[in-house]
């Protein structure tokens, strides 16, 4: 019996030294990103409105990177709170730990360099080598043309400082190990989309504006095959149940039967702000930032209505909210 527990001994000793030689050699090795790369970005008046156009109504940074009104249909943001991060997606909401927005002002990333802002927007890792929670659609804004990348990071140096405490993110196992293996190694520049191709100018615009994330239900993490934009995707909400919309051509249950002026009439609504009425946490309402949305140009709503009709069909009825009984 003593030789049996020796060897037990023996076995649980060299599967201890395996285990902490794994982690040791997994945590040196990822995330297996680039150095970031040594560039000044300039910030001309014209970079500058771009990316204020794109963190707000395209890219929409701000939406979670500030902080949210939740009284009011949509959740604009509160005004003053641009950039300051502290958004909680928690463990009770559904989300595999607790995870922060991060502070974008100056008053956090102040001493940032401009190649580790790139890299945090495009591959998915901090200044500190750190592998950022890919609810930041990072693996989308690699997509994101040189210019357009270039004019966020101007932007998001203009943003008044905001100081603010905001707790770390803790993800649960073992997701905070996966966590890793996600970012992308490198950015490769990216030419910028002719605007007058309408249909890849809407795949575009529609990549990095993150539509097919929500639009998608998913998995431990993983789109469920064959529901590409057919909706259905769960937010847990204090009155109940949000489930985003299935968005394919489908005539049916999608938006197939939408005319381009209806599609853009569902934004359009939210540019005037007597449309974002008062709601009270038992009633119905979206995280979707319609406010920051509406702002996006016509045009630019229009190529991605173009591109959408281009998706294959799905047939998939979608119950929009199911109120808490």
């Amino acid at each position: 019996m003593r030789k049996f527990f020796r060897y037990v001994g023996i076995f649980l000793g060299i599967l201890v030294v395996a285990i902490v030689g794994f982690l040791i050699y997994f945590n040196f090795n990822y995330p297996a990103v680039d150095p970031p790369i040594n560039i000044k970005v300039e910030l001309t008046p014209e970079r500058i409105a771009r990316g204020e156009y794109l963190a707000k109504h395209v890219t929409i940074c701000l939406d979670c990177h500030s902080t949210r009104d939740y009284s009011k249909f949509s959740a604009p943001i509160v005004p003053g709170s641009d950039g300051k991060g502290g958004e909680g997606y928690l463990e009770e909401y559904g989300f595999p730990g607790n995870i922060y927005s991060k502070n974008l002002t100056p008053a956090a990333i102040g001493n940032w360099t401009d190649g580790e802002l790139i890299r945090a927007i495009t591959c998915g890792v901090n200044k500190d080598n750190k592998a950022l929670f890919p609810l930041m659609p990072y693996l989308n804004y690699n997509q994101l043309s040189e210019e357009d990348l270039y004019s966020i990071v101007a932007y998001i140096r203009t943003l008044k400082p905001i100081e603010n405490q905001i707790p770390e993110t803790e993800l649960n196992f073992p997701l905070n190990l996966i966590v890793k293996t996600i970012p992308v190694k490198s950015y490769e520049p990216k030419k910028s989309i002719d605007t007058t191709d309408v249909l890849n100018y809407g795949k575009y615009l529609f990549t990095i504006a993150s539509c097919a994330d929500c639009h998608t239900q998913s998995e431990k993490g993983e789109p469920l095959p064959g529901m590409y934009c057919a909706g259905g995707m769960e937010f847990p909400l204090p009155g109940g149940t949000l489930r985003s919309s299935n968005i394919t051509p489908d005539i049916e249950t999608g938006i197939g039967s939408w005319s381009l002026e209806r599609f853009l009439d569902r934004f359009r609504i939210y540019r005037n702000p007597e449309s974002i009425i008062d709601v009270t946490p038992t009633e119905y309402n979206t995280v979707m930032p319609m406010t920051f949305y509406a702002g996006m140009t016509d045009k630019d709503l229009s190529a991605i209505y173009t591109y959408i009709q281009t998706l294959k069909p799905v047939k998939n009825k979608v119950e929009k909210f199911s109120a808490k009984k």
